[in-house]
């Protein structure tokens, strides 16, 4: 478990690979999916991750020089597979990461009150629906943007202590039981959206994802170990895709 923090989980692959994994659920439904499409995303999604993290370290040169060649790539992939719309794609999203929490800003989103897991749930809603795709998926960014926003607010329940006094959060202001129902209406919302758009066995995927997530949701605290948002409230956004699998293999 120490290795699989250290390794996997601290250095943002698991995060990165879980909202490639969430967006390929979304471009399978949609006849899309294609790996270099698939690179692109994990490789916006590490970038602006491993940014984010080690930004304040000792680091952030390396983070910096992988970034950079990481965009190199990123621009390659596009030019090789995809029209050059999506160049301008990419650099919205990466400006938006920026402005998310970048040490050479005065304020940044994460510390303006109530902005923060919304945000989250922006910039990955516009990663799934918009360049994941040629033309903007309102539906699919509707599902993405209610669910990552609700899987943010458990870890807001975790770091209650931590960003006590630097980030007002809603379990500060309206408690833990109330950020949890909001977490409930959010992830609802998103089934809901699902079950209007989804073709049967994605649905089904999707709503197997929605149990689980309601469950863990349910019983996150801030006395919980690191591991249970890190890892088990993480992979939610992964398990659509996990179900996915193994009812095509059962059908």
């Amino acid at each position: 478990m120490k290795a699989l923090k250290e390794y996997i989980i601290d250095s943002q692959l698991y995060v990165s690979l879980m909202g490639t994994l969430l967006a390929s659920f979304f471009m399978l439904e949609q006849e899309t999916f294609r790996f270099p499409t698939f690179f692109l995303l994990f490789l916006t999604y590490f970038s602006g991750y491993l940014y984010t993290e080690f930004q304040y370290s000792s680091n952030i040169r390396k983070v910096l020089v992988f970034n950079f060649i990481a965009a190199i790539v990123c621009v390659v992939l596009i030019i090789q597979n995809h029209n050059i719309e999506r160049l301008y794609k990419l650099a919205i999203i990466c400006f938006l990461g920026l402005l998310y929490n970048s040490s050479f800003l005065k304020i940044n989103i994460r510390k303006i009150p109530f902005l923060k897991v919304f945000y989250v749930g922006l910039v990955w809603g516009l990663m799934n629906a918009w360049l994941s795709f040629e033309v903007f998926n309102l539906p699919i960014f509707g599902m993405t943007f209610l669910f990552v926003t609700a899987l943010t607010l458990p870890f807001d329940i975790h770091d209650m202590e931590v960003d006590r006094g630097h980030v007002v959060t809603f379990p500060h202001i309206i408690g833990v039981q109330k950020t949890k129902v909001l977490a409930y209406i959010l992830t609802t919302f998103s089934l809901i959206i699902a079950l209007f758009y989804l073709e049967p066995l994605y649905l089904i995927a999707f709503s197997f994802t929605y149990l689980i997530t309601m469950v863990l949701i349910y019983f996150s605290k801030k006395t919980n170990k690191d591991y249970y948002f890190s890892l088990l409230v993480e992979s939610c956004s992964g398990l659509p895709l996990l179900f996915l699998g193994i009812l095509q293999v059962f059908s």
